[in-house]
Parts: C-alpha cells; sequence; structure tokens
C-alpha cells in the first residue's frame, strides 16, 4: 500500500514523502496513529507541496545559521568565577553561562545550542561546539578566569 507521512516516522521516512509498506503496517500502525494516510492523487499533491515548503524552510534556516555560525566561529569568550584555594572553582561553569558571556557579544543564542557535555569545572581554554543546524557547528573557545 502507498501512503503519504504525516509525520517524521522512525526508519521509514521524513513526513511529506510518499513510501510503499506493507497494508497491515499502515492500517494497523500508520493511518490509526495519524503517522500516515492512503496514497491519492489529492494527498500525494499536497504532500508534495509540503515537502517543498518545509525544504525551502530548512534552507532559509541553514542560511541564517551560516551566517550566525561564521560570525562566532573561532572566538574566544572569558568568563571570570571565583575560585578558592589551589585555583579550585566555586561550583562550575554552564551552558547557561557561556550563553550569557555570548550574548555580551552581541550574539543571541540558546544555550541548548552548546554541547558541552558537561559543566566546566577547571581553569583556562576550552572549545565548545556549537550546533546550530545541520551541518553547522562552529566552534568557540571559553576562557575559564578566576577572581579571588
Amino acid at each position: 500500500m502507498k501512503v503519504v507521512l504525516q509525520k517524521d516516522v522512525l526508519n521509514l521516512g521524513d513526513a511529506g514523502d510518499i513510501k510503499e509498506v506493507a497494508d497491515g503496517y499502515a492500517r494497523n500502525f500508520l493511518i490509526p496513529r495519524r503517522f500516515a494516510v492512503r496514497a491519492n492523487e489529492g494527498n500525494t499533491k499536497a504532500a508534495v507541496h509540503q515537502k517543498r515548503l518545509a525544504d525551502l524552510k530548512r534552507e532559509k534556516r541553514v542560511k541564517v545559521m551560516k551566517e550566525l555560525g561564521a560570525s562566532i566561529d573561532g572566538k574566544t569568550y572569558e568568563i571570570k568565577v571565583k575560585v578558592g584555594e589551589n585555583d579550585k572553582l566555586f561550583g562550575s561553569v554552564t551552558a547557561n553561562d557561556i550563553a550569557l558571556a555570548i550574548k555580551k557579544g552581541g550574539v543571541e543564542l540558546d544555550k541548548r545550542k552548546l554541547d558541552l557535555g558537561e559543566p566546566i569545572k577547571t581553569l583556562g581554554e576550552t572549545k565548545i561546539k556549537v550546533k546550530l543546524a545541520e551541518g553547522v557547528v562552529p566552534q568557540i573557545i571559553v576562557k575559564v578566569v578566576g577572581e579571588s
């Protein structure tokens, strides 16, 4: 049975794709959960149109993110933190702290875009990837400086 996917389905396809699937899979899983509809002429045309619109949006977003990525790629942001004996940090530097430092530099960035892994707990420089969009991953350098 040919179906038009309404939502992204893992290991099958993205929204707007037209796929050939087993009849039982379509009737018992995809259609009842509104992941897909049966492919007919009207649904197919609508799906192609929706996919074209989604591709245009994605291309526009990637273009904007490439410009943003070029403006922050390789830049160093300094964050001052309080330290105790032996330059031990009180707490840690989180993605939110880094996002605020970037904002002071003039670029608005969501903290969830920062690929920090775990909070920074030492002084010095750390390279951090910023995941802006598909294929747009600039790196910034965060310099943690202690103040007593």
